[in-house]
């Protein structure tokens, strides 16, 4: 005898009944079947939906009562166009029954227990009719037989309990005396001894085939469902997830309980003791290995099966100093629970005996407050316990494993892998046998942690980056097409999975929570909605993605600004942009401070030198307790640019609108000219090397005419440069006359910065510095005498989009 059971997935349409029949058919030719169906999928809830519209006086219970009447009709005429006239008989009958059910709601104003579990048994009992009389119709040896009549329970309306001794007996003498190859039996439904109709709880059409199983003593359980086994978590949050082969028991019914919904808890319980293995199975693809459920040890060097999560849960927490040493507390406060019919499903209490949280469906929360509150009343009037406390809001989370006790560190792992994405646990509960750790969490949280997990325990160390740029302009444009050529290249050797999630520019922006496809993602930039930084700051909080990282490509100081933002999200920050590491020391220093608080990375490595590794190399020296005495500097490609090609054949105008058209200065060429930006990183190095320092305390010696310095607009500062050709070459020629070569430098020596242009002579290392290279010399007290010298391209859009990308890459190390 072979025991097969289908869920409400796999009786949902016409076309999945056809699969359930080709599956029977097949499996009848090797062995007798009994086959245990659920009602097709969403008819129950519907059937709970009319009877609670009937309750409430509300006259649509007859349109959800003719949904669920076409539903089958639909099916009924899809199977069997010819052949149809008995199934159209039974539904006619069994319609014209539960809308007399409906109406005497309606009429009474009531929905008790009892009648709720006549209202849904009519889901199974017409599935399992249809089914049986379609196979009958194409040649079947097939029997129907309803399990009201087999499955005897006690009169615990809702989720009866079995009575083993019976139903054992009731389903042996019928399978001994049935002849047909197929036996189709309605799950879910049963009677108590008294002759009323029960049901075994939501989800029993499972506990059904299990009891059959179990009584038949089978050599296996299968159960189909739409998934090929029970999943490393749930597919539908986790695309990663995938099908785990071999479980326990004991594996399966801490998963089952903690929200897998494959399989219901209570299944377990009949064949646990038989040893008889439960095959879970995918209707839709019967190829697939699918999960086996047994006692049989499996070895693997993972000790986490699973990770599952329950939602819409409620944490009560009943505290106050006059529980502490006073015993009896627990006991009434269970025993309230139990009288309401509360189940109670995450337990943790202070070892100081202050208080006790329990974790329950977020739909008992309002019940069980009053029934608490009412039972502590004596003690709230005396201020010696608090009112109970609700939190909703919330669900559970669950790192389920046998093996789990055996390894050191799974909780510390567990917990500061979801401490780094900024999750926050509201109650943690684990169980003496170790095969469960529990945490409370908020609703919003649960994709997020269930991806962070999943990609710490079981992904093959591969990290996903999840990546949001603003300012798509010239850097960000080649920051955009070397992530696109390198991804798979990041995969494959340094496992990090980099996908851009968010793009904006000045005018749209645009998202894509699996990753924008970089084929054509200028198109899709400029096809998405107006761009707002705060519209953007939001979407980015809201996706809540594990690994979010915000690059700044801006000069934008409202970009700016929202940093703080998107640290107190533990969102890494990534930022070209010079202005929040150059502002008001206090801003600088918040944005350390949120860096760490939250394990939000900040990094800036592009603020000074491009792609050079200059603040990198900075803050090693640092950490490693080395101590910077002086700094010597040329910062500015774009101005090494300009006097590297200026001389007296040459307008300096012309240099300069040179340098502007190959993108080695700001859009605004006064932030390079003026000497601004300059001091901008200076500052920055200053800073990093543990100075305390603004802006205003950097010498600027401009080397800009008057009129050059006070003009208005760009077009106004261009005509300065034409009027005021003298005044730039004068500067060249008494450099010319002493052998020596205009540099902009900057310099920190004894706690003060100056920036401004010198006359560099032969033999100086800024003497040949060409192009729009950098060069930043560091004495310490390890280099006294010889620094130590990082020198490159310190300007243009490749190696400033080259220096971001680093910074990302840092992050995913990190």
């Amino acid at each position: 005898m072979q025991v097969l059971k289908f869920g409400g997935t796999s009786v949902g349409s016409s076309k999945n009944i056809n699969k359930v029949i080709s599956i029977l058919e097949s499996y009848s030719k090797k062995d007798r079947v009994a086959c245990v169906v659920s009602a097709v999928g969403g008819i129950t809830d519907k059937l709970l939906l009319a009877g609670e519209q009937a309750k409430q006086k509300d006259q649509t219970f007859k349109d959800t009562f003719n949904t669920i009447l076409n539903i089958h009709l639909d099916i009924i005429n899809d199977l069997n166009p010819k052949n149809s006239q008995v199934l159209l008989d039974y539904l006619d009958d069994k319609s014209t029954a539960l809308k007399q059910l409906l109406e005497g709601i309606y009429l009474i104003n009531e929905l008790s227990p009892k009648t709720s579990d006549k209202l849904v048994s009519f889901g199974e009992k017409i599935s399992s009719f249809i089914i049986s009389e379609t196979m009958k119709n194409r040649g079947l040896s097939v029997a129907r037989k309803n399990t009201q009549e087999l499955i005897i329970t006690n009169s615990n309306y809702t989720k009866a309990e079995v009575d083993y001794q019976r139903t054992n007996a009731n389903i042996q003498a019928y399978f001994k005396s049935t002849e047909e190859q197929i036996t189709v039996l309605p799950g879910f439904i049963s009677k108590s001894v008294q002759g009323e109709e029960t049901t075994l709880g939501r989800g029993g059409s499972d506990f059904t085939a299990a009891i059959i199983a179990a009584a038949l003593q089978v050599d296996q359980l299968d159960i189909w469902t739409d998934v090929s086994g029970m999943f490393t978590t749930n597919p539908k949050l986790v695309k990663q997830a995938y099908p785990i082969k071999t479980i326990s028991y004991q594996e399966a019914m801490e998963l089952s309980h903690f929200g897998a919904k494959v399989l219901y808890p209570p299944t377990v319980q009949p064949v646990l003791d038989l040893n008889i293995p439960i095959h879970i199975k995918n209707t839709n693809a019967p190829e697939d290995t699918g999960t086996i459920i047994s006692n049989e040890e499996t070895r693997t060097s993972n000790p986490v099966t699973g990770i599952s999560n329950i939602g819409n849960i409620a944490l009560l927490t009943l505290q106050g100093s006059g529980m502490v040493g006073i015993p009896g507390f627990s006991k009434r406060l269970f025993e309230t629970l139990a009288q309401e019919k509360i189940n109670v499903i995450l337990i943790t209490q202070a070892s100081s005996e202050h208080s006790i949280c329990l974790g329950i469906d977020a739909g008992d929360a309002e019940r069980a407050k009053m029934a608490v509150d009412l039972i502590f009343e004596n003690e709230i009037a005396l201020h010696k316990i608090d009112p109970i406390i609700v939190e909703t809001g919330l669900s559970i989370i669950a790192l389920v494993g046998d093996n789990m006790k055996n390894h050191q560190g799974i909780s510390g792992k567990m917990f500061s892998t979801l401490g780094k994405n900024n999750i926050n646990i509201r109650a943690i509960a684990q169980g003496a046998s170790e095969k469960n750790i529990s945490a409370v969490i908020a609703d919003k949280d649960v994709k997020k942690a269930l991806n962070t997990l999943h990609e710490q325990f079981f992904e093959a160390k591969t990290k996903q980056l999840n990546v949001f740029i603003t300012g798509v302009g010239n850097v960000g444009e080649r920051l955009v097409e070397q992530i696109k050529q390198q991804r798979t290249y990041l995969k494959e050797n340094l496992k990090i999975n980099l996908r851009i999630i968010g793009l904006s520019n000045s005018r749209t922006m645009c998202f894509d929570e699996e990753g924008i496809d970089l084929k054509d993602w200028k198109t899709i930039l400029a096809n998405g909605p107006k761009a707002s930084l705060d519209g953007f700051l939001q979407q980015v909080i809201d996706l809540n993605l594990r690994n979010s990282i915000f690059v700044d490509v801006t000069a934008n100081e409202e970009v700016a600004r929202l940093y703080p933002n998107y640290l107190r999200e533990s969102i890494g920050v990534v930022a070209c942009n010079k202005i929040a590491c150059s502002s008001a020391m206090d801003t600088y220093a918040l944005l350390k401070r949120l860096s760490l608080k939250y394990n939000a990375p900040f990094l800036f490595e592009t603020n000074v030198g491009a792609g050079l590794p200059v603040i990198d190399t900075l803050n090693n020296l640092v950490a490693s307790g080395d101590k910077i005495t002086s700094i010597q500097a040329v910062l500015s490609g774009s101005l090494n640019f300009v006097f590297n090609h200026f001389n007296d054949t040459t307008r300096f105008y012309d240099v300069v609108k040179q340098a502007q058209a190959e993108g080695y200065t700001e859009p605004d060429p006064r932030i390079d000219l003026s000497g601004v930006d300059v001091a901008r990183k200076i500052l920055i190095l200053a800073r990093e090397s543990g100075m305390d320092m603004n802006l205003e305390d950097i010498e600027n010696n401009s080397f800009l005419s008057e009129s050059g310095l006070h003009s208005d607009t760009v077009a106004d500062f261009f005509q300065t440069l034409i009027e005021d050709e003298d005044h730039y070459q004068r500067l060249y020629a008494a450099a010319k006359a002493k052998h020596c070569r205009l540099k902009y430098v900057a310099q920190f020596h004894n706690a003060k910065a100056s920036v401004g242009l010198q006359e560099i002579p032969e033999g100086h290392p800024f003497y040949n510095l060409e192009g729009k290279d950098n060069i930043v010399m560091f004495y310490t007290h390890r280099y006294p005498e010889q620094p130590m010298i990082i020198k490159g391209a310190g300007a243009g859009a490749d190696v400033t989009a080259s220096g971001l990308f680093a910074d990302i890459i840092r992050l995913g190390n990190n």
